[in-house]
């Protein structure tokens, strides 16, 4: 297996059926947790740019001379995206010192407005998707993820009371 199809399909998840992109989802979680118990926020930001553009070029790699410019097997987009929607409950609990566990709503929440935005491609997430290139194929899953964050918030305003 070569360094792109690695990376691209997050050794191997986006092999898995059926819908491969909420395997790649599900492989995001834990990473996530991993990368910000080991650094909080910043590690986890950092994260997402690093594997923004490993992803880009991966997915660039892996498309080069084909007339799918999404191959459904390329799943390090959703691994992007989902650690964008996460990117809240990582700031909640690195500022105020929470186990990023105890915020399962939360987690429950970025999975499903994740996929729900990622399947659905509402507005800026269908214009990007429509590029057609490897850098739409990231920037769809990123503008998802941002979506999501954003459900998030605004879930977590409306629970909490604020």
């Amino acid at each position: 297996m070569t360094l792109a199809r690695m990376i691209g399909t997050l050794m191997g998840t986006g092999y898995l059926r059926p819908a491969p992109g909420t395997w790649g989802s599900l492989v995001a979680l834990p990473w996530a947790l991993l990368l910000h118990v080991i650094g909080g926020l910043p590690l986890l930001a950092l994260g997402v740019v690093v594997a923004f553009f490993k992803g880009w070029w991966a997915t660039a790699k892996m498309t080069a001379g084909t007339d799918d410019h999404d191959p459904s097997e390329i799943v390090v987009d959703e691994l992007v995206g989902q650690w964008i929607a996460l990117l809240p409950l990582s700031y909640a609990a690195w500022s105020m010192d929470i186990n990023m566990l105890r915020m399962w709503p939360g987690w429950i929440a970025a999975f499903v407005l994740f996929r729900l935005f990622d399947i659905w491609k509402p507005w800026l997430v269908g214009w990007a998707d429509r590029r057609g290139d490897a850098l739409g194929v990231m920037l769809d899953d990123v503008i998802a993820g941002v979506f999501a964050a954003i459900g998030v918030l605004l879930l977590a305003a409306l629970y909490h009371g604020i």
